[in-house]
């Protein structure tokens, strides 16, 4: 069966870490549910100098042809798409990572406010006891984070920070990025060979 995801960009900085596992997790066939914030096409064009299509079915096309996979493998929904596959508990994919997470977004969520179909989204996966998966990227954290942070994982959400390791002596950018990924498709169980683990 195909692992279904959802994942969601949010405007953080670090919008490689969203575009390098939207790669890995198409690469790996996996149906990926894709959203993203208003901020996050910002960041994009900001760090990458990308320009993806505002309005979702276009977006989802532009991507379809640029990633060479199908519409059934893909999807993009707006912010107030509420019909959608992941607004619901009895339609949602399992798993969600929200990459990067921006504070906001993981402040909106842990208080359950719900104001737009990521919000939305993650909140279905915590009320049917899936995996939700937050890689924030800020820093320093404040109480307020830290403590946001703490109710997350309380209720069952992982928070795996934007913080690359070095022990494998990155020699570029690319090698930090791809270590995040990497960590990330771990906890989601699918396999990767993109950063070698531990003593490999």
């Amino acid at each position: 069966m195909t692992q279904a995801i959802t994942l969601a960009i949010t405007g953080a900085s670090g919008a490689i870490y969203g575009v390098r596992l939207l790669e890995q997790l198409l690469q790996a066939g996996c149906q990926v549910h894709l959203l993203m914030s208003s901020a996050a096409r910002v960041v994009l064009t900001t760090e990458l100098d990308l320009i993806w299509p505002p309005e979702p079915l276009a977006c989802q096309q532009y991507l379809i042809r640029h990633y060479g996979c199908d519409e059934n493998q893909l999807r993009v929904y707006g912010r107030d798409d509420w019909f959608s596959p992941v607004a619901s508990g009895s339609a949602a994919p399992k798993q969600m990572v929200i990459c990067p997470c921006s504070m906001g977004t993981l402040a909106a969520i842990t208080h359950g406010l719900s104001d737009n179909l990521i919000e939305r989204a993650a909140d279905v996966v915590l009320k049917e006891r899936g995996h939700l998966l937050l890689v924030p990227r800020e820093t320093p954290y404040s109480a307020i984070h830290l403590e946001n942070m703490l109710k997350l994982t309380q209720l069952g959400a992982t928070i795996l920070p934007a913080s690359p390791g070095f022990y494998h002596k990155p020699a570029s950018i690319d090698e930090l990025v791809n270590f995040m990924v990497a960590r990330i498709l771990d906890h989601l169980q699918i396999q990767q060979s993109i950063s070698p683990r531990w003593a490999q």
